[in-house]
C-alpha cells in the first residue's frame, strides 16, 4: 500500500514530512509539483485548494491529507513504523506537538518572511524577522541544554519540523557562538539518514534558494 505526496525537494515544510516517512520507511509515490508548470498546478489544487504543498494523497482510503503537521501525525497512525513520531504517553506527546508548533511559527515563518522578502525584492525591514529568530534559538538552546532530541532520548514529529526549520534558518541567522547546546542539536540532526537523504535529494535545486550561497559547503 502506498501514498502519493505532492512536494517539492527545496521546500522546508515538505523537507518536514519527507523526513518522517523516511524514517520509517513508508512507501509512497513521488509528485513533484513545479509552480512555474500550470498543469501542476492545476493538479495541486484540484486535490487541495490553497494550492499549497505537501500534501498527501492516500488512495486506499480516498483521502487527501495537507499541512505538515497533520500529514506527519496522519502517517504515523495508519502507517506506523518501529519509531514512532508521536509517544503513546500523553505528556511526552504534548512536548513533541508543542515543540512542532514552536519551528513552524517561530522558526519556519520568520525565515520564509525573509526569502520572500529577497524573491520580491521587496528590502522590507526584517528586523523583527531576525529578532524572533535570535529568541528561538535561546530558547531551543536552553532546552536542549538536558536532552538528545526535542523530547528526550526518542526521535519524533519535532525533530523532523527542526532539521528543516534550522537547516534554512541557518543561512538567514547564524547560531549564536553560545547556543553550543543548539548547535550540538542541530549536527546530530543533519547527521541523522532521513536528514542527510532529504539533504541530498534537495541539492540539485539549491541553486533556486535565493540564499544558496550562504548554505555552507559540506551541504553543497
Amino acid at each position: 500500500m502506498s501514498i502519493t505526496l505532492y512536494y517539492h525537494p527545496l521546500s522546508s515544510f515538505c523537507h518536514k514530512v519527507l523526513i518522517a516517512l523516511y524514517e520509517n520507511n513508508v512507501a509512497f509515490v513521488p509528485r513533484i509539483i513545479d509552480f512555474r508548470d500550470e498543469a501542476g498546478q492545476a493538479e495541486l489544487q484540484a486535490i487541495w485548494p490553497f494550492n499549497k504543498f505537501p500534501v498527501i494523497r492516500d488512495e486506499a482510503r480516498q483521502r487527501d491529507v495537507a499541512e505538515s503537521s497533520i500529514i506527519i501525525e496522519y502517517v504515523d497512525h495508519y502507517f506506523a513504523g518501529k519509531q514512532a513520531l508521536i509517544p503513546a504517553d500523553w505528556e511526552t506527546a504534548f512536548e513533541v506537538r508543542f515543540w512542532d508548533r514552536v519551528f513552524d511559527h517561530y522558526v519556519q515563518r520568520p525565515l520564509q518572511a525573509i526569502v520572500a522578502d529577497r524573491i520580491k525584492g521587496a528590502n522590507a525591514d526584517l528586523s523583527a524577522e531576525h529578532a524572533t529568530l535570535k529568541t528561538a534559538y535561546g530558547l531551543i538552546d536552553r532546552h536542549m541544554a538536558s536532552k538528545v532530541w526535542i523530547s528526550g532520548q526518542h526521535f519524533s514529529m519535532a525533530d523532523c519540523a527542526a532539521a528543516p526549520a534550522l537547516f534554512y534558518a541557518s543561512t538567514l541567522q547564524p547560531f549564536p557562538d553560545e547556543c553550543e547546546h543548539l548547535r550540538a542539536y542541530f549536527d546530530r540532526l543533519v547527521k541523522r539518514p532521513s536528514v542527510l537523504r532529504v539533504i541530498e535529494e534537495a541539492k540539485p535545486y539549491f541553486s533556486l534558494y535565493p540564499f544558496a550561497d550562504r548554505i555552507a559547503g559540506c551541504f553543497r
